[in-house]
């Protein structure tokens, strides 16, 4: 298969134009995959805190799809460089589905981001009524002030005076004692509500942007592989 003689100027900037587009896709599949698995495994314990599965579910989509799209990239590359009809076909109709998934994943992110501290806060102050009878909430909790240097909801006296060894700030790697009197030298001041909700509307900020910027680049490779299939004759 090739090109039509006189198409075959066109015919050869399309074909490269789309093997570098697809180069890009790749590049950026791979990235949006490598920030979905940061996100799980660096943050994945505030998620017993959030109050909604939105934003862990819209994190496992851009995963999924991030490896996916770089698969799919890989075989838009090679069939754009052997010039195959079928797989040119194959690749636009799976980069479309994929498409539509990414921006789902990446429009979820932007929503649970305007959303997340109203969730957020109710959950909250349910779960650390729960902090000695459910170990879920117990782990969650202590990673989360551990984690974010950050104490109760709104402040330590959210604790009403059981505070838990992980609101105490560490010296020389040793927990400080903070149970019976608290200073700003020896407990963390800051409440989890805001420490959390800025850490998440960033994470979810950069991962949305990032579903939605190669989202954008896979339309100009669907663009290229439609255009590359009517070219070949």
């Amino acid at each position: 298969m090739g090109f039509d003689g006189e198409m075959d100027g066109c015919g050869q900037f399309i074909k490269y134009s789309m093997f570098f587009a697809n180069f890009i896709i790749f590049v950026g599949g791979l990235t949006v995959f490598g920030l979905g698995i940061w996100t799980v495994m660096d943050k994945s314990f505030i998620n017993e805190l959030l109050g909604t599965n939105l934003f862990m579910g819209a994190v496992y989509i851009i995963i999924a799809t991030g490896a996916i799209v770089a698969l799919i990239a890989f075989f838009g590359c090679l069939g754009a460089i052997k010039e195959i009809k079928c797989m040119l076909l194959t690749y636009a109709l799976f980069l479309f589905i994929v498409l539509v998934v990414m921006l789902v994943g990446g429009i979820l992110g932007y929503v649970f981001r305007e959303k997340v501290r109203h969730s957020m806060e109710q959950e909250m102050y349910s779960s650390i009524k729960l902090y000695n009878e459910k170990k879920a909430f117990r782990r969650a909790w202590d990673d989360t002030q551990d984690n974010l240097q950050c104490c109760g909801v709104t402040s330590y006296t959210d604790w009403r005076g059981n505070i838990p060894d992980s609101c105490c700030r560490e010296l020389n790697g040793k927990k400080l004692q903070c149970k019976t009197f608290q200073t700003s030298l020896n407990i963390y001041t800051d409440g989890c509500l805001n420490v959390t909700e800025k850490y998440v509307k960033e994470h979810a900020s950069l991962i949305g942007a990032s579903a939605i910027i190669v989202s954008g680049l896979m339309v100009f490779g669907l663009i290229f592989s439609m255009v590359m299939f009517k070219l070949i004759v």
